[in-house]
């Protein structure tokens, strides 16, 4: 779409101003923005490399064409380069049960068991480890709280189940790694968050006043 709105307002015989003029204004755009420092520094670099040029009167369209061509040459390396820091600067971790999702843990397991057997294996994945923190709150293990993070639900839950505490960080990983679309799953996450919701589901919570009484003796030997 780019290539299209482009070559429909290029001159045949551009000069080196206007060159300069198309190189700054795709760049400033709002989708390239990125640190506003680094953002000028480019700029500025880019800008400078046709400080030095004369004012060519370019004889044939291919050198018009190689100049629209550098262009969305450098508009994809500063998009490639923003990307990653807008996701770097979202949330420190992804909602696992929205606001009005009031599904069971077993409505949950259903929807993830539904996408397994298609193949789905993202949708599987974050659905098997939403049934995860469900069954915790059901439990009261967890207080039911909507738009709770993965990270937020494994380390409450940790608390209260330090048997399967690493289990439920990596869970909580796994499922903000699907969510952001950072990595691509197979059969073999869900089967581990499956491992992870019936372990969860075998294991006796500790009790907090427990936690109050045997926390300060930890690693401090016989009393």
């Amino acid at each position: 779409m780019t290539l299209t709105l482009l070559a429909a307002d290029v001159p045949v015989e551009p000069g080196a101003d206007e060159a300069r003029r198309w190189l700054v204004e795709e760049l400033a755009k709002p989708e390239y923005s990125t640190d506003p420092s680094l953002l000028a520094r480019f700029l500025e670099w880019l800008s400078g490399l046709f400080d030095g040029a004369p004012a060519l009167d370019l004889p044939t369209p291919w050198v018009a064409l190689a100049v629209v061509a550098v262009v969305l040459l450098v508009a994809g390396i500063a998009y490639w380069v923003a990307g990653p820091v807008r996701l770097s600067r979202k949330a420190p971790g992804s909602a696992v049960v929205l606001d009005d999702d009031v599904r069971t843990a077993a409505e949950m397991q259903a929807a993830a068991d539904r996408a397994a057997a298609m193949g789905d294996w993202s949708t599987a994945v974050l659905e098997r480890f939403r049934a995860v923190v469900r069954s915790l709150e059901e439990r009261a293990i967890l207080d039911v709280r909507p738009g709770r993070t993965a990270w937020e639900a494994a380390r409450a839950a940790g608390e209260r189940l330090p048997d399967v505490a690493d289990a439920l960080a990596r869970g909580a990983d796994l499922f903000d790694d699907v969510a952001y679309g950072k990595t691509v799953v197979g059969p073999e996450a869900d089967a581990f968050l499956r491992a992870l919701d019936e372990e969860t589901r075998a294991t006796r919570p500790v009790l907090r006043s427990e936690l109050t009484v045997t926390g300060p003796h930890l690693g401090g030997g016989d009393a």
